[in-house]
Formats: C-alpha cells, structure tokens, sequence
C-alpha cells in the first residue's frame, strides 16, 4: 500500500521594528524583515516606543506615543498609535484619540497597554488596556485616586503590582 505524505513550509521571516529620529517633529517608523524594509512617516513629536504582540496574532506590532490635535480632541495631547506588520508593509492597526483620561504615558507589559493617565480633577490612575477585535478597551484599573505624578509613575513602572478592586 502507498502512502502519502503532506508537507507544508512555513517560511517564518524575523521582524524588527525600530524609530529615526529625523528632527524634534519628524520621526520614521522603520519595519525591517528578511526581505523588506518600509517606512511610516510620523509628522509629530515621538514621546514614547514600545513593541510587543498587541493583538494576539502572534507577530510583533509597534506602539508609538505621538503629541498631536485630533479631529475629536482639538487641544494638543499625547495619543497612542498602534501599528502591524502587513505583508512586510509598516501599516496603522489603531490610531487612538483618547483612553479612559489623559493620557501621560504608557508601555506594553504582559500583553496589554498599562497607561499612566491623569484625571479632571488633577488625580492620577494607572489602567490596563487590552485588545478586543478592533481596538483597544479598558481592561482594570491597578491604582486610582493617586495625588502626586512621581507616587504614580511609581506604581505605573512597578510591575509586582496588582489590579485595583
């Protein structure tokens, strides 16, 4: 009796994301695979880059936080910009306005965005945000109700902490 085999290859391709500065206002996103190397303009001020799989589909994606106006929130402001890996093409995943508060800061940690974010009333919180099929929802709160910016970039770096009830 003869017998079949099936082979499939993957090729897997490594992924790098990286940031040029070119000026105060201009940065480029830079995706560099095996075989491509692609550029995304980002006409702003870069206050902060991370990496890490946002959205689960198993391929390193780049979050950048840029200083601009948007259409929905006219004054300036620190915004969240989410950006994949789409067929060696740096392409936009989710081009965030606004999380919960103001947003101060943020950085990827197990698996989700952890944003430092100020409140109206001058109060800080410390709030995870995970990834729900087309962008970014609340997940918890870890600390809330934080009176001073130095105690809460304490608790927003601190990674033994727990979420807030």
């Amino acid at each position: 009796m003869t017998g079949w085999i099936l082979a499939v290859c993957l090729r897997i391709e490594a992924q790098t994301f990286s940031l040029e500065a070119v000026s105060d206002s201009l940065s480029r996103l830079v995706l560099t695979t095996d075989s491509t190397c692609d550029r995304w303009d980002l006409p702003y001020p870069v206050y902060q880059f991370q990496v890490g799989d946002i959205d689960g589909d198993g391929s390193i994606d780049a979050m950048v936080g840029v200083i601009k106006k948007t259409r929905f929130h006219r004054e300036m402001g620190r915004r969240l910009f989410i950006f994949k890996n789409h067929r060696g093409r740096v392409r936009p995943l989710w081009m965030g306005s606004k999380l919960g508060g103001q947003l101060e800061d943020f950085r990827f940690v197990d698996g989700v965005v952890r944003a430092l974010e100020s409140t109206r009333d001058g109060k800080y919180v410390v709030s995870d945000y995970r990834w729900e099929e087309f962008g970014l929802i609340f997940a918890h709160f870890i600390e809330k109700n934080i009176k001073q910016k130095d105690q809460a970039y304490e608790k927003f770096l601190d990674n033994g902490i727990r979420p807030a009830d």
